[in-house]
């Protein structure tokens, strides 16, 4: 499966395409940007209460006690995330180059595109590194564990059912679940608010493009994306899954576009600018002959936090509803 955080994170870390500063942005209909609200993660109130050691089982099977979370090391940016939102960024000594959220701006970058360092990790001397599935290199995964550094690897969110899952894993390994606790019933709560305003009536068809302009990678989303949950949430009809594509991301074509027929094209930020904005996006073959492109209703999401389905996933599905369904020009 091509996950866009996973495999294609290598692409949007080479050409710098973290976060522009929150969930603003939107051009659905043509529109002007918004000004972007501070790209912050907001965390729990207190200090949370932790039981260690706590020993967790690994998504790759290994099972592993944690002792010490004094010196964190989080390898993707959605890890991150959670981590501070749990109310222990404090303990965050590292971050990957896709945690570009204000509070772990300054600290020090372990990743080149996808790839862990295992030197620059091992250096700033972890008591815990959290990991997926999709980290790599192996060796260096390896080396790390070698050293004896407790490292949890978590699968990675796939869907907007996985937020809860996810806080719940990393709150056990870092012996924190009743503040695990709070922080999934506070990310649900707020969920549930942003599904309260979808609008009724039809419901939208919305493509989710995938571009790295400096790259020439243009790409539709189709069943599996991430973005196609996320599209649903937000009461909208994914355009490249009704159209049949059985596979996360396809070449964009003028022909697949066609078939889609998408009233809106969802995009992140970055990758809207990379094509030189909502103008050079109508230019890509078949953009401006869809729907979307006749009506400009593009919708545009800031990289850091469209797919890290965790503690901010709220303000993307808050975003999504406002621009899916705001009306064309």
């Amino acid at each position: 499966m091509l996950l866009l955080p996973a495999v294609l994170l290598g692409l949007l870390g080479l050409a710098g395409c973290g976060s522009s500063g929150g969930t603003g942005g939107g051009t659905a209909g043509g529109g002007e940007r918004k000004a972007a609200v501070a790209d912050r993660v907001e965390p729990l109130a207190g200090t949370p209460e932790q039981r260690l050691p706590a020993t967790v089982r690994s998504a790759d099977g290994r099972e592993t006690t944690v002792r010490d979370t004094g010196r964190i090391v989080p390898l993707t940016g959605s890890l991150s995330e959670i981590v501070f939102a749990l109310g222990l960024g404090d303990r965050v000594v590292a971050r990957d180059i896709t945690a570009t959220f204000d509070q772990a701006k300054k600290l020090p970058v372990v990743t080149r595109a996808h790839d862990v360092s295992a030197e620059s990790v091992l250096s700033l001397k972890p008591t815990v590194v959290l990991a997926e599935t999709t980290t790599g290199p192996a060796e260096a995964v390896d080396q790390i564990r070698a050293a004896g550094i407790p490292l949890v690897v978590l699968d990675p969110a796939k869907k907007l059912a996985d937020v809860g899952t996810r806080i719940d894993r990393v709150a056990a390994a870092l012996g924190a679940r009743t503040a695990g606790d709070r922080l999934r019933e506070r990310t649900q709560g707020r969920i549930d608010t942003a599904r309260e305003g979808i609008p009724g009536g039809a419901k939208p068809k919305v493509a989710f493009l995938y571009l790295r302009g400096s790259a020439s990678v243009y790409l539709l989303g189709g069943a599996g994306s991430g973005a196609d949950s996320l599209i649903e949430a937000a009461g909208g009809v994914d355009a490249g899954k009704e159209s049949g594509l059985k596979r996360d991301f396809t070449p964009l074509t003028s022909e697949a576009l066609a078939k889609a027929a998408p009233d809106v094209i969802l995009v992140m930020s970055k990758g809207l600018d990379s094509v030189g904005g909502v103008d050079g996006l109508l230019k890509i073959p078949g953009v401006g002959q869809t729907p979307a492109g006749l009506d400009r209703r593009i919708a545009s999401v800031d990289d850091g936090v469209l797919l890290n389905f965790g503690p901010r996933t709220d303000t993307v599905l808050t975003s999504l509803v406002e621009q899916i369904h705001a009306k064309g020009k």
